[in-house]
């Protein structure tokens, strides 16, 4: 087993905090958004086509699925970054090195595992969610395709945590952007049928995922295997694997995985009492989400630059400037998401514009993404908060809050004042809203007690 230093070590735990939050933050943050773009992508190009609102609809049931199939992501991601970034920290470069490898067969295991299990289940899931008719069928066709390629998906979503771990989040950041800018360009071609290809309609956006993840997965393997890196994986040969090691990462994950299980669970509840007011609605839905799923992306880039940071921090024994990083993390991000939901609250009716001509669609979504913008503030403290606790491997206390957040916060009262009360999909909106600012306040109570800078990985 080789680990060569080809490269001279980057040591974010010197010198400015916000120098190095940014550092390691906003390449993160830019790659996120890349890849936060392949959803949008797909939603607006297959927007275009004859079928749009039961197409937007179809990919919005299926979005649902996948946040329970990539919730199982959890049980090894956090894990993985609080290993790799922990020994990257304590310069233990073989055991880094180690984990990597690891991490990238837990993620193929289980990719195929659930892809297989997805692919079964598939139409069932979909009916559950209140899938029906052309929305049904598309959904089903554009699912499978993207069921198969789930270990990749999982895998590379490995590479780019392996590359924040070791200090390296601009390389992540450009595998990111150039997956998409691939994704983007292979739209348009497979679902129209252009430059000769034939005409694959909602399928077409499937298959330019799983080529993109595909191709990016092979050149990340590829940079991890020669000297790139002062980290330089051996994927043959005398090849480590320990099982203890391997369980140590799932262990970690386990929290984490039952908090995004309850997250993506209470979707599952969600999400049909929104199909009952309609199409119309479920695609307004959709395309919200994907706004607001881009404003989060802002934040979650930036907390796993800083869940690597964290562990550096800790794993070279500065608990103190781990603390200062922490703190003025949960700033950065509440700023950032305060200035993202001004600018969605006024410019709300022109986004839903480029995905839907129907005056009542742009309506119901623009509706939806103001009374959202209102609690960005709050979901950006959240996800930093649930950030700085991955990076040290302390995943209980986000897998609590997530619970009374999904559950008690948000899919229990949606169900009271549609079923019970009779009120419109409104209410359901500023369920969501209320939820994000108590679930953030208990989070910050929690952390303000300084449990994670005593744990040990």
């Amino acid at each position: 087993m080789t680990t060569a230093a080809v490269k001279p070590k980057k040591d974010y735990t010197e010198g400015s905090i916000l120098s190095s939050i940014l550092k390691m933050g906003l390449p993160s943050m830019f790659g996120f958004l890349a890849q936060h773009l392949y959803a949008m992508a797909d939603t607006f190009w297959v927007a275009h086509l004859p079928e749009k609102e039961s197409g937007v609809a179809a990919i919005t049931f299926f979005t649902n699925l996948m946040w329970i199939l990539f919730a199982f992501n959890s049980l090894i991601g956090p894990g993985s970054v609080a290993v790799i970034s922990r020994r990257y920290g304590e310069k233990d470069f073989e055991n880094t090195e180690q984990a990597i490898k690891e991490t990238i067969l837990l993620k193929l295991l289980f990719g195929t595992i659930l892809g297989i299990l997805g692919w079964i289940f598939l139409e069932d899931m979909l009916k559950f969610l209140g899938a029906e008719g052309a929305a049904l069928s598309l959904g089903i066709s554009y699912g499978k395709i993207l069921l198969v390629g789930l270990p990749l998906m999982y895998a590379t979503y490995s590479i780019f945590t392996a590359l924040r771990s070791i200090a390296n989040p601009s390389w992540a950041m450009g595998l990111m952007i150039a997956a998409n800018i691939l994704n983007a360009s292979l739209d348009p071609v497979l679902i129209f049928g252009y430059l000769g290809m034939p005409k694959l309609g909602i399928q077409g956006a499937a298959y330019a995922s799983v080529i993109s993840y595909s191709l990016v997965l092979m050149v990340g393997l590829i940079l991890f295997t020669t000297n790139t890196f002062h980290i330089r994986m051996s994927l043959f040969g005398r090849m480590r694997v320990s099982v203890k090691s391997m369980f140590k990462i799932v262990k970690i994950g386990i929290p984490a995985l039952l908090g995004d299980l309850s997250f993506s669970g209470s979707r599952l509840i969600i999400t049909p009492i929104v199909a009952t007011f309609g199409t119309v609605v479920v695609a307004a839905y959709g395309v919200g989400l994907q706004l607001f799923g881009f404003g989060i992306m802002l934040v979650v880039g930036i907390g796993l630059g800083l869940s690597s940071l964290i562990g550096h921090n800790l794993g070279a024994q500065k608990i103190d400037r781990a603390k200062q990083t922490g703190n003025q993390s949960i700033l950065l991000g509440m700023s950032i998401l305060t200035v993202f939901g001004v600018l969605t609250y006024f410019f709300a009716e022109f986004y839903m514009s480029l995905f839907f001509d129907s005056p009542e669609t742009i309506a119901v979504g623009a509706e939806f993404l103001r009374i959202m913008a209102i609690g960005f503030p709050a979901f950006g403290a959240f996800i930093t908060l649930e950030q700085i606790h991955s990076g040290v491997g302390l995943n209980t206390p986000y897998m609590v809050v997530s619970v009374i957040h999904g559950w008690c916060l948000q899919a229990l009262p949606a169900i009271l004042v549609v079923k019970m009360f009779g009120m419109p999909q409104t209410a359901i909106w500023w369920v969501f809203t209320a939820s994000g600012f108590i679930s953030a306040s208990i989070f910050y109570l929690y952390y303000r007690r300084g449990r994670w800078l005593t744990v040990k990985v």
